[in-house]
């Protein structure tokens, strides 16, 4: 009998996997400069950079560090960061947060594993970090699969420090690869710093999955506002004309805070909204991605 996972893949394979096949390979840059076997050059050392690759002559005749820098393979690896904090449990059932999370991680695992490249997870709650180790075949999707359910009611009860979700995947990441978070990006902490040292030795590409419940107040006279990290509750007059003021001022400041981090990072952020087709919004991240490269 097929497991949970096998269904949802199964399902995604042929609505979503099927439309995409070929439209994501080469989306990516192929020629990184990091660590593989062909010297390009040189360039200065950065903080956070691998010791290991400083060309020590040069150093000591420029009296600056300097790193030797090389074209990697052609195979990437890819690292899924999975945000399972509780805030992504909002959204109507079966089309929450977290059922988009699960469905962009299947299908971009399968579609990278597919093209040769090693593909691992990191499934981050408050507390608790997973790690799935990078792998290509089928299965290993399926595996993701499996630790995506494991962790799917499994939430805490602190808000989520996005810096020290970074830099886990930060400790996870050894050599230079490709790394997708995939959060609503609702927490605390200094992640902007935090992303900075990611994106330095690591191409990072941020997809913000974001649910109605996340911009919009309802109309509905008195109801109950309960902070999904933390369980605070309070019972607020939805129609109150200055409430709904100040809630669209404080998600109009929250989203810009966000896109100066991620624009000072050098980080791209793709909206996935939880009512948007899953093929199109991906068909779009990749056009968008194919706009930046050089």
């Amino acid at each position: 009998m097929a497991t949970a996972p096998e269904k949802l893949l199964l399902r995604l394979e042929w609505k979503v996997v099927r439309r995409l096949d070929g439209r994501l390979q080469g989306a990516h840059r192929t020629t990184y400069r990091g660590a593989g076997i062909d010297f390009t050059g040189l360039r200065p050392y950065d903080e956070g950079d691998d010791a290991r690759h400083i060309d020590w002559n040069v150093t000591a005749r420029l009296d600056e560090p300097h790193l030797r820098v090389f074209t990697e393979d052609r195979e990437l690896t890819v690292w899924l960061v999975l945000d399972r904090s509780a805030s992504m449990a909002a959204g109507r059932p079966g089309r929450g947060k977290h059922d988009v999370l699960a469905e962009l991680a299947l299908v971009l695992a399968r579609l990278f594993g597919r093209g040769g490249n090693r593909v691992g997870a990191l499934l981050f709650d408050t507390g608790m970090v997973r790690v799935v180790p990078p792998g290509t075949t089928r299965r290993h999707t399926l595996r993701i699969g499996a630790e995506l359910e494991r962790t799917a009611e499994s939430h805490g009860g602190a808000t989520t420090d996005l810096a020290e979700m970074l830099d886990a995947a930060g400790r996870l990441a050894r050599r230079r690869a490709l790394i997708v978070v995939l959060s609503d990006f609702i927490g605390d902490g200094d992640w902007e710093r935090s992303l900075q040292r990611l994106a330095r030795r690591h191409e990072v590409v941020a997809l913000r999955i974001v649910d109605t419940a996340d911009d919009v107040l309802p109309e509905a006279g008195l109801i109950v506002v309960e902070d999904a990290e933390t369980g605070e509750q309070l019972v607020v007059d939805s129609a109150d004309p200055l409430l709904r003021v100040r809630f669209r001022e404080a998600v109009n400041a929250r989203d810009a805070r966000l896109a100066a981090g991620m624009r000072r990072a050098g980080v791209p952020v793709h909206r996935v909204d939880t009512d948007r087709d899953l093929a199109e919004a991906l068909v779009e991240v990749v056009a968008r991605t194919r706009d930046r490269s050089p």
